[in-house]
């Protein structure tokens, strides 16, 4: 009896964040549903919750803004390019440890690199507040890729070269990204897409060889 009680109470916590993430994941997939359905700036929070079978409270609870219940991976695209410049190999510059993940990622048609579907991204085009917040997410990932470059060079982290090169990668991610955004509304399938981008992307990226070729080589 002692040995079961003791085993209960040590499930218990891995049991209650199970509950916890299926939870979330309940709320997120109601929420982009209607959002879907109905755009983004007609669906209240409310009708989530009824949707989602849960309060009002426990939406906001898990997703503090509206805007998160739509973009709810925008802590990994934030994080993303930083994490290439982290990860890149020994002898690789960060410009070629960039270009190998979003090649990789456009292989893969990440959601994460824009590959999110005709339905989601009309939604977010046809909505103000989002494009809105993905321009901040964008900012928020070239601020994070600095921050990597940073300490990948020895700079100090308010350094113009780290600031500036993570703006010059930044902006090929950006143009990347819209490319993706404009082809899908465009009515082209995700592997179409990945076959017209991956030259494209290649192209981009060489454009910024003669400036970081070798800058932040691991």
């Amino acid at each position: 009896m002692g040995i079961e009680s003791s085993t209960t109470k040590s499930a218990a916590p891995g049991l209650r964040e199970a509950k916890k993430r299926e939870t979330r994941q309940a709320i997120s997939d109601h929420a982009t549903r209607l959002f879907v359905e109905r755009g983004f700036e007609r669906t209240t929070i409310a009708e989530i919750a009824d949707a989602a079978r849960v309060a009002k409270k426990t939406v906001t609870n898990y997703y503090p803004r509206k805007e998160d219940l739509a973009l709810d991976h925008q802590d990994a695209f934030v994080a993303s390019l930083a994490r290439h410049v982290a990860d890149r190999e020994p002898g690789e510059s960060a410009l070629a440890a960039l270009r190998r993940a979003f090649l990789a990622a456009v292989a893969a048609q990440d959601p994460i690199a824009g590959f999110a579907g005709p339905a989601f991204t009309r939604m977010i085009a046809e909505s103000p507040a989002l494009t809105a917040c993905l321009r901040g997410l964008h900012d928020q990932r070239e601020e994070a890729l600095a921050a990597a470059l940073a300490e990948a060079t020895g700079a100090a982290p308010d350094a113009i070269a780290p600031r500036t090169a993570a703006a010059l990668i930044g902006g090929v991610h950006r143009v990347l990204f819209r490319r993706i955004q404009d082809l899908t509304l465009a009515g082209r399938d995700n592997a179409e897409i990945a076959a017209l981008l991956e030259p494209e992307a290649v192209q981009a990226f060489a454009l910024l060889e003669p400036a970081l070729a070798d800058y932040a080589r691991a």
